[in-house]
């Protein structure tokens, strides 16, 4: 047989590898789904995807095939919803125990492993103890992104093979150097942190949380606290309240403290390890008005994912022009 008729090592050496960074950000996570569909519309579709925390959540599902499956469910939330799923849990670590989340997306996903997924997923997790990230590519997908998503205070860390595990942007809020250790050649990356350091006090101004809550949904979300806490908070759910989201024009809440201390070390952290590493294309939503826990807004951020790639458009066309 004639070798030199063989054209496959060089097709693949001159073939660019498309990766995509999705970072930290809880709630305005949600627009990492507005920014891969709108990719998709124009022609970008990566195949290589790390994912840290929220960004583990979404890349997950798009590299699972699983995306829109995942924007139906997060538009279908409201408080109401979410309070079910909040299995608190002051004492163990964590505000949020996670149990009952975990049941959901085992219940609604399937749960494979990493290196089956249908493009190539890496999920970044904190390793508690010694302090370093932790990086999956294969084993089981539900594990890792739990690990992923455990933003301490809030979230209980995971114990997965004989080590407590943590939020992922502790260490490496938006996985570039993971993406690039996958094989991306082009690496688009979403930073949700860029804008949001000191905009938590906009919820002692703005947007008033318990307003937009039903009257059931709030009394659930309090009595779930309170009965767990009873032994050692002795106040009204008014005044539990205000401790935990701040809506008072005096001081901030305890949620609002943990919410901006961490925005300010991710933003720190995103910053130095971009000026080390950084990415061909960056794409930064401006959703600094959506709060920690406001996962119920995902029509707002999935929308500005959306507005994002729009601002990108000529530097993401030139990256097209090169695929």
């Amino acid at each position: 047989m004639n070798t030199s008729t063989i054209k496959q090592p060089q097709a693949e050496k001159d073939h660019i590898h498309v990766g995509l960074a999705l970072g930290s950000g809880s709630a305005r996570g949600w627009a990492h789904i507005g920014v891969i569909q709108a990719l998709g519309e124009i022609g970008i579709e990566p195949e290589i995807v790390a994912g840290t925390s929220i960004g583990a959540i979404v890349g997950a599902a798009y590299a699972g095939d699983q995306l829109e499956m995942l924007d139906e469910w997060v538009r279908s939330l409201s408080w109401k919803k979410i309070v079910k799923f909040l299995g608190m849990s002051p004492l163990s670590g964590g505000f949020i125990q996670g149990e009952k989340l975990y049941e959901f997306a085992q219940t609604h996903i399937q749960d494979m492993t990493i290196d089956s997924l249908p493009r190539t997923l890496g999920v970044v997790a904190t390793d508690l103890d010694t302090g370093r990230e932790v990086w999956f590519q294969d084993g089981p997908l539900l594990e890792a992104v739990r690990a992923s998503i455990g933003l301490p205070g809030l979230f209980a860390p995971v114990n997965l093979n004989g080590r407590w595990l943590v939020d992922g942007g502790l260490t490496n809020p938006v996985p570039i150097s993971l993406c690039r250790a996958m094989g991306a050649d082009v690496i688009i990356a979403v930073n949700l942190n860029g804008d949001i350091v000191g905009k938590h006090a906009r919820n002692r101004k703005g947007r008033n949380i318990k307003a937009s809550m039903s009257e059931n949904a709030e009394a659930a979300f309090l009595d779930r606290i309170s009965s767990q806490l009873k032994h050692s908070l002795h106040e009204t759910g008014d005044e539990l309240w205000s401790r935990l989201f701040g809506e008072s024009h005096d001081a901030p809440g305890m949620l609002e403290v943990l919410a901006s201390s961490l925005n300010i070390m991710q933003d720190r952290i995103t910053r130095s390890r971009m000026g080390g590493d950084p990415p061909e294309i960056i794409l930064s939503p401006r959703l600094s008005h959506l709060g920690l826990m406001e996962f119920d807004q995902a029509n707002i951020a999935i929308a500005e994912g959306r507005a994002a790639v729009q601002r990108m458009k000529p530097a993401l066309e030139q990256i097209l022009s090169e695929i």
